[in-house]
């Protein structure tokens, strides 16, 4: 069984491709965010188990984006 369906998650981040697409490094979204940027890397690595709503705010503020573009859910 995959890591993510034992977790009980199969939620997928894509923060990467949002800063690739925007030319943005990952300390600069940290910082305009207001958060570290071993906590965005533990975000865009999957290795997350929740998020604040507020940090998904500020994400998606940032970035120019909703919710769905910053996850997804991967089907089994």
């Amino acid at each position: 069984m995959a890591p993510e369906v034992e977790d009980g998650h199969a939620v997928v981040c894509h923060i990467d491709d949002l800063l690739a697409e925007r030319d943005m490094t990952l300390t600069e979204l940290a910082d305009r965010v207001g958060v570290t940027v071993v906590n965005l890397s533990v975000l865009k690595n999957n290795r997350a188990r929740a998020i604040r709503f507020s940090t998904l705010t500020r994400i998606c503020q940032v970035l120019g984006c909703q919710p769905g573009d910053v996850f997804s859910v991967r089907s089994a």
